[in-house]
Protein backbone atom coordinates (compact mmCIF):
# COMPACT_ATOMS: atom_id res chain seq x y z
CA UNK A 1 0.00 0.00 0.00
CA UNK A 2 1.43 3.51 -1.10
CA UNK A 3 1.79 6.20 1.66
CA UNK A 4 -0.21 9.18 1.38
CA UNK A 5 -0.13 12.70 2.28
CA UNK A 6 -2.73 15.28 3.11
CA UNK A 7 -3.51 18.01 1.46
CA UNK A 8 -5.48 21.37 2.44
CA UNK A 9 -6.22 24.80 1.04
CA UNK A 10 -5.42 28.40 2.92
CA UNK A 11 -9.42 28.55 4.19
CA UNK A 12 -8.11 26.48 7.02
CA UNK A 13 -6.59 29.66 8.34
CA UNK A 14 -3.70 27.57 9.79
CA UNK A 15 -0.21 29.36 9.28
CA UNK A 16 2.32 27.79 6.73
CA UNK A 17 4.78 26.89 9.49
CA UNK A 18 2.47 24.87 11.03
CA UNK A 19 1.22 22.93 8.44
CA UNK A 20 5.01 22.17 7.09
CA UNK A 21 4.85 21.23 10.78
CA UNK A 22 2.53 18.90 10.50
CA UNK A 23 3.42 17.49 7.09
CA UNK A 24 0.61 19.03 5.09
CA UNK A 25 0.54 19.93 1.85
CA UNK A 26 -1.14 22.92 0.71
CA UNK A 27 -2.42 25.37 -2.03
CA UNK A 28 -3.29 29.05 -1.67
CA UNK A 29 -6.76 30.60 -2.33
CA UNK A 30 -6.69 33.74 -4.19
CA UNK A 31 -8.22 37.54 -3.67
CA UNK A 32 -8.06 41.49 -5.54
CA UNK A 33 -8.95 44.77 -4.07
CA UNK A 34 -11.27 47.20 -6.06
CA UNK A 35 -8.48 49.97 -6.30
CA UNK A 36 -5.66 46.99 -6.98
CA UNK A 37 -4.84 45.87 -10.22
CA UNK A 38 -3.23 43.17 -8.41
CA UNK A 39 -3.98 39.63 -7.60
CA UNK A 40 -2.86 38.22 -4.26
CA UNK A 41 -2.16 34.65 -2.58
CA UNK A 42 -4.39 34.26 0.42
CA UNK A 43 -0.83 34.65 2.48
CA UNK A 44 0.70 37.22 0.64
CA UNK A 45 -0.67 39.63 2.89
CA UNK A 46 -0.20 39.79 6.53
CA UNK A 47 -3.71 39.61 8.12
CA UNK A 48 -3.17 42.75 10.00
CA UNK A 49 -2.55 44.56 6.95
CA UNK A 50 -5.26 42.93 5.49
CA UNK A 51 -7.86 44.10 7.88
CA UNK A 52 -6.19 47.99 8.26
CA UNK A 53 -6.76 47.76 4.16
CA UNK A 54 -10.34 46.75 4.84
CA UNK A 55 -11.30 49.26 7.91
CA UNK A 56 -9.85 52.07 5.84
CA UNK A 57 -12.09 50.78 2.61
CA UNK A 58 -10.72 48.84 0.84
CA UNK A 59 -13.14 46.33 -0.93
CA UNK A 60 -11.55 42.49 -1.57
CA UNK A 61 -13.11 39.94 -3.73
CA UNK A 62 -11.85 36.43 -3.86
CA UNK A 63 -11.26 33.54 -5.90
CA UNK A 64 -11.42 29.68 -5.65
CA UNK A 65 -8.15 27.79 -6.44
CA UNK A 66 -8.87 26.94 -10.23
CA UNK A 67 -8.30 22.90 -11.61
CA UNK A 68 -5.00 23.65 -13.05
CA UNK A 69 -3.76 24.87 -9.93
CA UNK A 70 -4.67 21.84 -8.02
CA UNK A 71 -3.90 19.05 -11.27
CA UNK A 72 -0.13 20.95 -11.09
CA UNK A 73 -0.41 20.33 -6.84
CA UNK A 74 -1.67 17.03 -7.46
CA UNK A 75 0.59 15.67 -10.01
CA UNK A 76 3.84 16.66 -8.30
CA UNK A 77 2.57 14.56 -5.42
CA UNK A 78 1.91 11.64 -6.94
CA UNK A 79 5.10 11.37 -9.12
CA UNK A 80 6.51 11.48 -5.79
CA UNK A 81 5.23 8.04 -5.53
CA UNK A 82 2.49 9.42 -2.75
CA UNK A 83 -1.33 9.12 -2.35
CA UNK A 84 -3.21 12.50 -1.75
CA UNK A 85 -6.54 12.93 0.93
CA UNK A 86 -7.50 16.49 0.41
CA UNK A 87 -9.36 17.98 3.09
CA UNK A 88 -11.17 20.72 1.25
CA UNK A 89 -12.96 23.97 2.22
CA UNK A 90 -16.79 23.42 2.98
CA UNK A 91 -18.48 23.70 -0.68
CA UNK A 92 -21.58 25.68 0.63
CA UNK A 93 -19.06 28.67 1.01
CA UNK A 94 -16.75 28.09 -2.32
CA UNK A 95 -16.77 26.27 -5.53
CA UNK A 96 -13.08 25.23 -4.30
CA UNK A 97 -13.84 21.70 -3.50
CA UNK A 98 -15.58 21.10 -6.77
CA UNK A 99 -12.25 22.05 -8.64
CA UNK A 100 -10.25 19.50 -6.80
CA UNK A 101 -12.51 16.63 -7.61
CA UNK A 102 -12.35 17.57 -11.11
CA UNK A 103 -8.13 17.55 -10.84
CA UNK A 104 -8.30 14.32 -8.68
CA UNK A 105 -10.16 12.17 -11.34
CA UNK A 106 -7.60 13.81 -14.26
CA UNK A 107 -4.73 12.91 -11.97
CA UNK A 108 -5.86 9.63 -11.51
CA UNK A 109 -7.04 8.62 -15.25
CA UNK A 110 -3.49 10.06 -16.46
CA UNK A 111 -1.33 8.23 -13.52
CA UNK A 112 -2.63 4.79 -13.33
CA UNK A 113 -2.64 3.19 -9.79
CA UNK A 114 -2.78 6.42 -8.05
CA UNK A 115 -5.29 7.56 -5.57
CA UNK A 116 -6.43 11.24 -4.70
CA UNK A 117 -9.24 11.32 -2.45
CA UNK A 118 -11.34 14.64 -2.17
CA UNK A 119 -13.30 15.25 1.32
CA UNK A 120 -15.88 17.82 1.30
CA UNK A 121 -14.80 19.46 5.34
CA UNK A 122 -18.43 21.58 4.93
CA UNK A 123 -15.84 22.89 7.52
CA UNK A 124 -13.89 26.57 7.57
CA UNK A 125 -11.27 28.73 8.97
CA UNK A 126 -10.00 27.27 12.04
CA UNK A 127 -13.05 25.02 12.02
CA UNK A 128 -11.28 23.45 9.25
CA UNK A 129 -8.09 23.65 10.77
CA UNK A 130 -9.47 21.85 13.73
CA UNK A 131 -10.38 18.70 11.58
CA UNK A 132 -7.35 18.57 9.82
CA UNK A 133 -5.20 18.70 13.16
CA UNK A 134 -7.27 15.34 13.63
CA UNK A 135 -7.09 14.05 10.94
CA UNK A 136 -2.98 14.69 11.01
CA UNK A 137 -3.26 12.99 14.00
CA UNK A 138 -5.40 10.00 13.25
CA UNK A 139 -2.86 9.63 10.20
CA UNK A 140 0.23 9.73 12.82
CA UNK A 141 -1.85 7.04 14.15
CA UNK A 142 -1.21 4.32 11.66
CA UNK A 143 -4.60 4.97 9.87
CA UNK A 144 -4.49 4.15 6.24
CA UNK A 145 -5.78 6.40 3.17
CA UNK A 146 -9.45 4.63 3.73
CA UNK A 147 -9.18 4.96 7.30
CA UNK A 148 -8.41 8.62 7.82
CA UNK A 149 -11.16 9.13 4.72
CA UNK A 150 -13.53 7.08 6.95
CA UNK A 151 -13.08 9.16 9.57
CA UNK A 152 -12.42 12.65 8.20
CA UNK A 153 -16.56 11.82 7.08
CA UNK A 154 -17.63 10.88 9.91
CA UNK A 155 -16.31 13.30 12.41
CA UNK A 156 -16.89 16.90 9.63
CA UNK A 157 -20.48 16.98 11.46
CA UNK A 158 -19.61 17.30 15.06
CA UNK A 159 -16.70 20.21 14.23
CA UNK A 160 -19.09 22.96 15.78
CA UNK A 161 -18.12 26.54 14.63
CA UNK A 162 -19.94 29.67 16.36
CA UNK A 163 -19.18 32.96 15.86
CA UNK A 164 -20.16 36.69 15.62
CA UNK A 165 -18.95 39.79 13.69
CA UNK A 166 -18.11 43.56 15.14
CA UNK A 167 -20.06 45.07 11.80
CA UNK A 168 -22.74 43.78 10.09
CA UNK A 169 -22.38 45.45 6.98
CA UNK A 170 -19.91 43.19 5.86
CA UNK A 171 -22.88 40.28 6.04
CA UNK A 172 -24.64 42.38 4.59
CA UNK A 173 -22.46 43.23 1.46
CA UNK A 174 -22.01 39.50 1.34
CA UNK A 175 -25.96 38.91 1.31
CA UNK A 176 -25.96 37.53 4.78
CA UNK A 177 -28.56 39.63 5.71
CA UNK A 178 -30.18 42.49 4.59
CA UNK A 179 -30.01 46.61 4.53
CA UNK A 180 -32.73 46.69 6.79
CA UNK A 181 -31.02 44.78 9.67
CA UNK A 182 -27.37 45.56 9.12
CA UNK A 183 -28.91 49.45 9.89
CA UNK A 184 -30.96 48.49 12.57
CA UNK A 185 -28.12 46.11 14.38
CA UNK A 186 -25.31 48.85 13.78
CA UNK A 187 -28.08 51.49 15.53
CA UNK A 188 -28.58 49.39 18.17
CA UNK A 189 -25.28 47.67 18.54
CA UNK A 190 -27.37 44.42 17.94
CA UNK A 191 -24.39 41.05 17.81
CA UNK A 192 -25.38 38.46 15.50
CA UNK A 193 -24.46 34.58 17.09
CA UNK A 194 -24.08 32.49 14.05
CA UNK A 195 -23.20 28.86 13.28
CA UNK A 196 -21.95 26.62 10.68
CA UNK A 197 -24.99 24.37 9.36
CA UNK A 198 -24.60 20.71 8.10
CA UNK A 199 -24.65 21.40 4.43
CA UNK A 200 -21.14 23.94 5.20
CA UNK A 201 -23.27 27.46 5.49
CA UNK A 202 -23.32 30.13 7.70
CA UNK A 203 -26.83 30.87 9.62
CA UNK A 204 -28.05 32.92 11.92
CA UNK A 205 -29.31 31.73 15.32
CA UNK A 206 -29.65 34.55 17.99
CA UNK A 207 -28.91 38.01 18.85
CA UNK A 208 -27.22 39.93 21.42
CA UNK A 209 -27.17 43.38 22.74
CA UNK A 210 -23.47 44.11 22.76
CA UNK A 211 -20.02 42.18 22.19
CA UNK A 212 -19.14 41.21 25.20
CA UNK A 213 -22.67 39.83 25.58
CA UNK A 214 -22.18 37.89 22.20
CA UNK A 215 -18.57 36.41 23.56
CA UNK A 216 -20.51 35.06 27.18
CA UNK A 217 -23.19 33.38 24.69
CA UNK A 218 -20.76 31.89 22.27
CA UNK A 219 -18.58 30.28 25.55
CA UNK A 220 -22.21 29.63 27.10
CA UNK A 221 -23.17 27.42 23.85
CA UNK A 222 -19.57 25.42 24.54
CA UNK A 223 -20.26 24.72 28.07
CA UNK A 224 -23.43 23.61 27.02
CA UNK A 225 -22.66 21.59 24.28
CA UNK A 226 -18.92 20.22 23.60
CA UNK A 227 -18.36 16.19 23.97
CA UNK A 228 -15.42 16.75 26.12
CA UNK A 229 -15.67 20.35 27.86
CA UNK A 230 -11.83 19.89 29.60
CA UNK A 231 -9.81 18.06 27.16
CA UNK A 232 -11.44 18.80 24.05
CA UNK A 233 -9.88 20.06 20.87
CA UNK A 234 -10.39 24.25 20.98
CA UNK A 235 -9.54 26.25 18.47
CA UNK A 236 -9.80 30.33 17.71
CA UNK A 237 -9.87 32.41 15.42
CA UNK A 238 -10.37 35.76 14.50
CA UNK A 239 -10.90 39.05 12.25
CA UNK A 240 -7.50 41.12 13.84
CA UNK A 241 -9.63 41.43 17.38
CA UNK A 242 -6.88 39.67 19.69
CA UNK A 243 -7.55 40.81 23.10
CA UNK A 244 -11.76 39.61 22.12
CA UNK A 245 -9.80 36.06 21.27
CA UNK A 246 -7.83 36.24 24.43
CA UNK A 247 -11.19 37.07 26.51
CA UNK A 248 -12.88 34.17 24.78
CA UNK A 249 -10.31 31.71 25.25
CA UNK A 250 -10.61 32.98 29.59
CA UNK A 251 -14.35 32.01 29.40
CA UNK A 252 -13.94 28.76 28.52
CA UNK A 253 -11.02 28.47 30.91
CA UNK A 254 -13.04 29.22 33.36
CA UNK A 255 -16.20 28.33 32.76
CA UNK A 256 -14.86 24.95 31.51
CA UNK A 257 -11.75 24.41 32.51
CA UNK A 258 -10.75 23.58 28.98
CA UNK A 259 -7.16 25.23 26.92
CA UNK A 260 -7.79 27.31 23.78
CA UNK A 261 -4.67 25.16 21.71
CA UNK A 262 -4.73 26.98 18.62
CA UNK A 263 -5.66 31.10 18.62
CA UNK A 264 -5.34 32.12 14.32
CA UNK A 265 -6.39 35.23 12.38
CA UNK A 266 -9.33 34.68 10.31
CA UNK A 267 -7.18 34.50 6.99
CA UNK A 268 -7.74 37.68 4.00
CA UNK A 269 -9.81 35.26 1.86
CA UNK A 270 -12.78 34.22 4.19
CA UNK A 271 -12.43 37.32 6.28
CA UNK A 272 -12.76 39.25 2.87
CA UNK A 273 -16.62 37.99 3.82
CA UNK A 274 -16.75 38.32 7.17
CA UNK A 275 -14.88 41.86 8.12
CA UNK A 276 -12.68 42.71 11.28
CA UNK A 277 -14.32 41.93 14.67
CA UNK A 278 -14.88 38.55 13.50
CA UNK A 279 -14.51 36.27 16.43
CA UNK A 280 -15.08 32.20 16.10
CA UNK A 281 -14.60 29.17 18.27
CA UNK A 282 -14.48 25.33 16.69
CA UNK A 283 -14.87 22.77 19.26
CA UNK A 284 -16.38 19.06 18.44
CA UNK A 285 -19.94 18.00 19.75
CA UNK A 286 -22.32 15.39 19.57
CA UNK A 287 -23.87 17.62 16.43
CA UNK A 288 -23.54 21.32 15.16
Amino acid sequence: MRDYVIFVDSACDISCDILNEWGVKYCTLSLAFNDDPNEYQDHDIPAAEFYNKMRNGAQPKTSAANMGKFCDAFESIVKEGYDILYLGFSSGLSATVNFAREAAEEIMSEYEGSKVVVVDSLCASAGYGLLLKLLVDKKNEGASIDEATDYAENTKLNVCHWFTVDDLKYLKAGGRISATTALLGGMLNIKPVMKMDNNGKLISVSKVRGRKAALKAIADLYAETAIDKKDGVVFISHGDCIYDANLLADMIKENSGATVQIITYVGPVIGSHSGPGTLALFFLANER
